[in-house]
């Protein structure tokens, strides 16, 4: 693999982070504004997703606009597709971390990362302990420096299939994980699905699809090692070429 110009890279990676903090506080702020509004400071209490008005449609919007704004820098960041993903995994998963750092300066919660919080509210509500999303916002940091940073020799570059086919598979159940007791009373009404209270999160099932999710990160780490190994080699050989 090669490394592009360093410095200017590393200039938008560090960009990129400082957006996604700043990003975040917005977001903490937003959420601690609407769960002091409707006494949910903390998540997992019965009737956790209240009527109040016509917040809900607005707060669905919200939530599209910030994906959108995550995309957004990540598409204004990098130079190539591979980068302005790479960049948009960045963004997304320093946005996440900080999201539940700067809830707790806030407001004292999540207690722990194993507290039981709402992810999302698309299509369906996602529950899950904080620990789950910090995890797989790790895994998008890790991949999204990678592909910012490191541009893949010529004759590798799109061959990384597999890695993804099975990053799709992960990421599909996780979402099912993540969506499971929504989709258990889906039958049952929008009353019901509101109120739908998880006791048991299937960790065996998240771990498969994290390691699943880290197929194209665990597949670009083993490009790079023969990379490594085979530098001073060629080295050799063009001398003896000389």
């Amino acid at each position: 693999m090669n490394t592009p110009a360093g410095k200017s890279n590393w200039s938008r990676w560090f960009t990129v982070v400082l957006f996604a903090i700043a990003m975040a506080w917005v977001e903490s702020s937003v959420v601690f504004y609407l769960r002091t509004h409707m006494d949910r400071l903390e998540p997992h209490q019965t009737n956790p997703l209240p009527r109040i008005g016509g917040l809900g449609p607005v707060e669905l919007v919200r939530e599209l606009a910030t994906l959108i704004m995550l995309l957004t820098v990540g598409l204004l960041a990098g130079r190539t597709w591979r980068a302005r993903l790479g960049y948009t995994f960045i963004a997304f998963g320093v946005w996440d971390i900080f999201y539940y750092v700067f809830l707790k300066v806030m407001c004292g919660w999540p207690h722990s990362l194993l507290d039981w919080d709402i992810l999302f509210l698309l299509p369906l509500p996602w529950w899950g302990p904080v620990l789950a999303p910090v995890l797989i916002a790790a895994l998008m940091i890790f991949w999204g420096t990678l592909a910012s940073q490191v541009e893949p020799a010529r004759h590798l570059r799109g061959a990384n299939g597999r890695g993804w086919v099975a990053c799709l598979l992960g990421t599909t159940l996780a979402l099912y994980v993540f969506m499971a007791d929504a989709l258990r009373v889906v039958g049952a009404g929008d009353g019901a699905i509101r109120n739908v209270l998880p006791a048991n999160f299937s960790w065996a099932l998240f771990l498969l699809a994290l390691i699943l999710m880290a197929g194209p990160l665990a597949r670009e780490l083993r490009w790079l090692r023969p990379q490594r190994d085979t530098a001073p080699e060629t080295a050799l050989d063009g001398e003896r070429t000389n």
